[in-house]
């Protein structure tokens, strides 16, 4: 299965996650995404002017497990739950701090925050998109419940650790991650209150009273602690706080990015081609000597002029094998391979391919989501889109997956953000000015947008399952000003 989530980075970048859900029961698992990009001919984007450097020079790319999946309230109940996973991390540190149970206590201390965030995250949508005043209230009491659950346990754990053989450095990693795990509860916490009433309104119900208590407990606690708190009159805009946070969740999730190696893809078989290609070449020169050498001999005119003649065609025949080779073949072969590593665990790998394409060799199925407008429709035939198609092939082993550590992990993320300053170097100024009318027989000057569209499809294909999703991304010099969901 494969699932995708596209949104607005920031002003200037688009993020598409992609989900690649590998099967319990089957060795290996292989997913294919294409990404259809629509460009307006007025930008001016083409082989000529944006090459694949330029490409991948606006494209990133971030490859992690995919956060084991609890719910806020098992994350301390059960055997084998999270908090059971961490307590036994801790009394391994405390009675023999060697480097493996240093290593796998920093490891699941690491987990323990990635749950607990998407847990705390999955919670706090649920509860805004309750249908019901009624189950909204109960779901965030069970959630103010479950939260300071989670906070007591993870702080209990301080004594397991609080010995002579536990150095600073390693209790260090018990209070950074103590910070985030506040941090990340008084964020979700804001952010369901301010769902629940206005930002600049005491709170009124029940429910948000528990929610403010529980704000404020966090604060508390972070002063007493001496962690960084948002400063009122803080003359920087509270800049160390908004630096710390940024480490500390890079700090906390760096736990399930995963190593990767690039590499060039297919350079053995380009090179046999390119070698096939040299050699036509080389036969046909041959060939063409060897005949004007028997009929007019070897120090003559005319066999001087076969020659330079066979010289000449040789390299065109080899240029014309070459472009053979690479536009005929290429489809079949990437532009990068990225092998996908864990602790020295090869869990898989992910191709990745970029070129322009004409739109015949657009399948009809992309050319009807792409749904032209009548006026867009006629203005192709003269101003036509440029087409990128942005190919990407992953290969997940199940196996492979399941020695990654005691959770269960599902798959990969590749978290791919492309953004377009590359796109803009052409575009018109963002204000158009307008005339408008009035009664009195006057007009007045306002200010248009000036935008433009990014259209793109993305076909998702898993075993016999293909999916189709199109995405219009709204971009003007200023940047990106709206991305819609079409379809």
């Amino acid at each position: 299965m494969i699932e995708e989530n596209v949104k607005i980075h920031n002003k200037y970048s688009v993020e598409f996650k992609l989900g690649f859900y590998a099967r319990r029961k089957k060795k290996v698992s292989e997913f294919a995404v294409n990404i259809w990009i629509f460009i307006p001919n007025s930008l001016d984007i083409n082989p000529s002017t944006y090459d694949k450097k330029d490409f991948y020079r606006d494209l990133k790319s971030n490859i992690r497990l995919i956060t084991p999946v609890y719910l806020l309230r098992d994350i301390t109940v059960g055997d084998d739950s999270p908090i059971q996973k961490l307590e036994k991390a801790f009394n391994s540190l405390a009675s023999s701090p060697t480097r493996t149970n240093i290593t796998e206590y920093e490891h699941q201390i690491k987990l323990f925050l990635s749950v607990c965030r998407s847990a705390l995250r999955n919670e706090t949508t649920h509860i805004i998109q309750a249908s019901r005043a009624e189950d909204s209230l109960v779901l965030t009491d069970a959630y103010v419940q479950n939260t300071q659950k989670i906070i007591y346990h993870y702080r209990t754990l301080w004594q397991i650790i609080n010995v002579p053989t536990v150095n600073q450095k390693l209790i260090n990693y018990y209070r950074f991650g103590d910070e985030f795990l506040s941090n990340t509860i008084e964020q979700h916490c804001f952010r369901l209150l301010s769902a629940l009433q206005a930002p600049e309104t005491a709170p009124q119900t029940e429910a948000a009273k528990n929610l403010w208590s529980l704000i404020r407990s966090e604060i508390k606690y972070k002063k007493e602690n001496n962690f960084l708190v948002v400063d009122r009159n803080s003359k920087d805009g509270n800049r160390e706080l908004v630096h710390r946070l940024g480490l500390l969740k890079k700090y906390a999730e760096d736990v399930l990015f995963l190593f990767t190696r690039k590499k060039k893809d297919g350079i053995i078989t380009e090179q046999i081609y390119l070698s096939i290609a040299a050699g036509i070449s080389m036969v046909f020169a041959t060939a063409v000597a060897f005949s004007f050498q028997q009929k007019y001999g070897n120090l003559t005119m005319p066999f001087f002029v076969a020659l330079v003649i066979s010289y000449m065609l040789k390299d065109r025949i080899k240029e014309l094998g070459r472009y053979y080779f690479a536009h005929k073949l290429g489809p079949n072969y990437f532009d990068h391979k990225t092998l996908i590593s864990l602790k020295d665990i090869d869990i898989g790998w992910s191709k990745e391919a970029m070129d322009f394409i004409s739109e015949s060799n657009v399948p009809a199925e992309v050319i009807r989501i792409r749904n032209r407008s009548a006026i867009l429709e006629a203005d192709n035939r003269n101003n036509d889109e440029k087409i990128i198609l942005y190919r990407k092939l992953v290969k997940l082993n199940r196996q492979s997956l399941d020695k990654c550590g005691d959770y269960f992990f599902a798959g990969t993320n590749d978290i791919i953000r492309f953004n377009i300053n590359g796109l803009l170097a052409k575009m018109d100024n963002p204000e158009f000015f307008l005339f408008l009318t009035d009664k009195n027989k006057s007009y007045h000057i306002i200010n248009g947008d000036k935008v433009y569209y990014l259209n793109f499809i993305l076909q998702l294909k898993h075993e016999e399952t293909v999916s189709y999703k199109r995405y219009r991304l709204q971009i003007n010099r200023n940047g990106i000003s709206k991305l819609e969901n079409m379809r």
